[in-house]
């Protein structure tokens, strides 16, 4: 026996093994490399697919104004004490504060109009708090309120009382105040508040809002070019929680 043609063979039969484990081995380094790859891409993917859970719910804590969910969303504050602000589902939102200054906040329309507007969740104040269909109009430059809920405090003993109105089965007590060189959708400015205050509170229900404007305008309270208009929750120095849906 040729001692020489064994080692040859011996020797071709150890590459070919070196080569087929390098073969197999590269092959299995790739695929974990590529599995890996694509649990990473999976995972990122997931995250830019869930805007709702993850982008659009996160808390907003300084001023602004936007579009969520196809409304329109406004959170305004002094920056006193912590206020939480949180944009949901469709027309919900949230907004929790403690030892708050002074913060308005909510979902509605970019342009407000004498709609029927339709809203309910929990309302839990600890101190003055206000819910309520509120907005602004220009020219005149008017702040309103149609207060469905309110707090500790009724605002309506510091207002000139102008009237009622009776609509969505209670009677609302009608004021008329006038705000000297505060904030405004125009900047700092002198400029008349209308408040309709609802005597049977609550945190659920319709408002229709023409009721209100009519109202008004009989007593010569008269509104401008309509600007905004949301269900707001407002907190002056106080504390709590709302969750709030708006349609």
């Amino acid at each position: 026996m040729n001692t020489d043609i064994l080692s040859r063979d011996s020797l071709v039969r150890r590459k070919k093994t070196i080569i087929y484990y390098l073969r197999e081995s590269t092959t299995s380094f790739v695929m974990v490399a590529y599995n890996s790859f694509l649990l990473a891409f999976s995972a990122i993917a997931s995250v830019l697919a869930l805007p709702g859970d993850y982008n659009k719910r996160q808390a907003i804590t300084t001023s602004q104004t936007g579009t969520n969910n196809g409304y329109y969303y406004s959170f305004w504050t002094n920056g006193g004490g912590t206020v939480d602000y949180t944009n949901c589902a469709a027309g919900e939102y949230s907004v929790t504060w403690e030892n708050c200054g002074d913060f308005t906040s909510g979902k509605g329309w970019s342009t407000g109009s004498a709609r029927d507007i339709t809203f309910s969740g929990s309302f839990n104040p600890s101190g003055n708090a206000y819910l309520a269909i509120y907005g602004w109009s220009t020219n005149p430059l008017v702040e309103y309120y149609i207060l469905e809920d309110y707090g500790s405090y009724n605002p309506g003993g510091s207002m000139t009382y102008k009237g009622t109105v009776t609509s969505d089965g209670s009677v609302y007590d009608i004021y008329e105040h006038q705000q000297v060189d505060q904030p405004s959708i125009s900047g700092t400015a002198t400029f008349n508040q209308y408040w309709s205050i609802r005597r049977n509170t609550r945190s659920s229900g319709t408002v229709t809002t023409a009721n209100h404007f009519n109202a008004w305008a009989n007593l010569g309270m008269n509104l401008g070019t309509l600007n905004y208009q949301i269900v707001s929750t407002e907190g002056y120095e106080s504390s709590g929680s709302s969750t709030i849906t708006v349609s």
